[in-house]
């Protein structure tokens, strides 16, 4: 047998591949030496491995209960704003539309004594779908001399379409289509479970930009362009009509009490006449947004570029605030028996079956040997937290120094979840998982107002801390 001995070129061709491998590896690879050594700080003792049986087969938020803090929950509050029924969102990410409308609703309950009346989030967020479908292609045209791979042109393609949104999408939503009482449009399916109807909407548009695109690379003129979109919407309109149902344009109701008496007889409205009678006037310039951004300077406005429902809206804009100034704000607007929209990075230390949220719910650090330091800032910074979910404070719990000790929100999760569809937050968790707050300016101290009326910082959508409320 003849044995075929390498060659010297051969042998310099595996020695130089060798010192690529561990060069490459001590360029920031795991390599063998290092898990050694990470091995060797692994020292397993009888609680670890208790640990370990423990987990394999129960929740981690389960082990890492703090059992000082499953006391009962003290749910008096010294200051709360007058109980209405709680909705639903279900399958779909609308918190910002169900806490937007039961500030509406609780406005209007307020103003008339107690009438009451349930507005429909079908009917918005028909509104709201198309007008997102109309910012998206729009956004494509206004791009669509930049390359595939720019920044911006990525942002609209990459999420053409979602059903999360802010307090701005309720008010230019409706002012500009109205409301509707839900008896009047109900929920849908697809209203409720929003994930397959939005993907395919998202598809279409994809391929409906592309098509733009191409007609802006073309040079057509843009009448054309205009035209060709306006068809375009028309077969997302017709899609929404499938899955949400038309929406209606005239109908009859009647206001009823609190007990569920008729008040006089049903009247005809279209959706903007029943806004005019419900909301009474303009949302836009009625509000400043504020929010608790410790990484950016306190007491200066911000603008969240595209961050809006429609092509012709309005952008959130917000006042960067102390939490101090933030819980006078709230405190004043609850003492007056409103409601406010709000948001909060809800996941964090939620106690769901109790519905209770306190920084020492859970003892995460001490369940797995180490530490969770970071600062509100350092945990934005790094998208480790943000606004995710809007719900509607209600209440607010106050020491005789009149600072806050607990607050309540009214939940979009059902009457049956936590405290019958609400939220208790502690002081000490609502300073640092808070981020978002609408109140109405008659709450709000002059020079914060003047301050409101600074020209605002444009800042990107990519942003960690503003993804839209859900």
């Amino acid at each position: 047998m003849k044995i075929s001995v390498p060659s010297a070129r051969h042998l310099l061709a595996l020695a130089a591949i060798s010192l690529s491998v561990e060069a490459s590896a001590q360029t920031g690879a795991i390599t063998a030496d290092m898990l050694k050594q990470i091995e060797r700080q692994q020292a397993p003792t009888a609680a670890d491995r208790a640990l370990r049986n423990a987990l394999a087969s129960n929740a981690i938020d389960q082990l890492a209960l703090n059992q000082k803090n499953t006391g009962e929950i003290d749910t008096y509050f010294s200051v709360e704003t007058k109980k209405q029924s709680i909705a639903d969102q279900k399958q779909s990410g609308r918190c910002w539309m169900f806490s937007g409308l039961n500030v509406l609703r609780a406005n209007f309950a307020k103003r008339t004594d107690s009438l009451t009346v349930e507005l429909s989030h079908d009917y918005l967020f028909f509104w709201d779908q198309l007008e997102k479908a109309n910012l998206m292609l729009q956004g494509v045209i206004d791009t669509g001399k930049k390359p595939i791979d720019d920044q911006r042109v990525q942002f609209f393609f990459h999420s053409p379409i979602n059903d999360g949104g802010t307090f701005c999408g309720v008010a230019d939503l409706a002012e500009k289509y109205g409301i509707v009482p839900k008896s009047i449009q109900p929920e849908t399916f697809a209203a409720d479970n929003t994930s397959r109807m939005s993907s395919l909407i998202k598809s279409k548009l994809r391929e409906q930009g592309l098509e733009l695109r191409k007609m802006v690379a073309d040079g057509k003129k843009a009448s054309d362009i205009e035209k060709r979109k306006t068809a375009m919407l028309s077969e997302i309109y017709h899609m929404l009509v499938i899955t949400l149902g038309e929406p209606v344009k005239e109908f009859q109701y009647v206001f009823r009490d609190k007990n569920g008496k008729a008040i006089g007889t049903p009247k005809t409205y279209t959706p903007k006449s029943f806004y005019d009678e419900v909301v009474g006037a303009p949302l836009n310039g009625s509000f400043i947004m504020v929010m608790n951004d410790p990484r950016r300077p306190y007491y200066k406005t911000y603008e969240v570029e595209y961050d809006r429902h429609t092509y012709d809206g309005h952008n959130w804009k917000y006042l960067n605030l102390p939490m101090e100034d933030i819980e006078t704000i709230a405190i004043a607007s609850l003492k007056d028996g409103r409601k406010l929209y709000s948001s909060y990075d809800v996941g964090k230390q939620l106690d769901r079956k109790r519905g209770y949220c306190d920084t020492e719910n859970y003892d995460y650090a001490s369940l797995f040997g180490t530490t969770f330091n970071m600062t509100k800032a350092e945990r934005i910074s790094t998208f480790d937290s943000g606004s995710t979910h809007a719900m509607t404070l209600t209440a607010v719990d106050l020491d005789a120094q009149g600072n806050a000790l607990k607050w309540k929100v009214e939940n979009s999760w059902g009457p049956s979840w936590g405290q019958q569809g609400h939220l208790v937050m502690t002081a000490r968790w609502f300073r640092e998982y808070m981020f978002r707050l609408v109140v109405d300016k008659q709450y709000v101290s002059e020079k914060l107002l003047r301050d409101y009326e600074q020209k605002p910082t444009m800042v990107m959508p990519e942003d960690p801390l503003f993804l839209m409320d859900e």
